[in-house]
């Protein structure tokens, strides 16, 4: 009985390896890598605070021209994004979210 328990935790322990492995998991304390900003353009800005997070500081701006205020997030599609996707960030401390309604385009910068 003692030898089948054995084995199942280290086919247990190797699976997990191999899928940390696979999957970028950090497995010391301390060694996770920061995430990277995940591209936001063109997409809804409810999918922003739902990737991002409550602690991600958020600065949303009506890029449109007119200067209203965000209120229902799920009006509102992302136009710019600040830092870009794929930058880390741990160092941020601020991210920019730049939008316009839905029905509208994003004006060319």
């Amino acid at each position: 009985m003692m030898r089948m328990r054995a084995r199942a935790a280290t086919v247990t322990a190797t699976l997990f390896l191999a899928t940390a492995a696979t999957t970028g998991i950090a497995l010391a304390e301390g060694a996770a890598a920061p995430r990277p900003m995940p591209a936001f353009i063109g997409k809804g800005l409810v999918q922003v605070f739902n990737k991002l997070g409550a602690r991600t500081k958020l600065d949303v701006q009506d890029i449109g021209g007119g200067h209203r205020t965000v209120l229902w997030p799920f009006n509102w599609k992302v136009c710019t994004q600040t830092p870009s996707a794929g930058t880390p960030l741990a160092g941020h401390s601020r991210v920019g979210i730049g939008v316009v309604k839905k029905t509208e385009r994003c004006p060319k910068r």
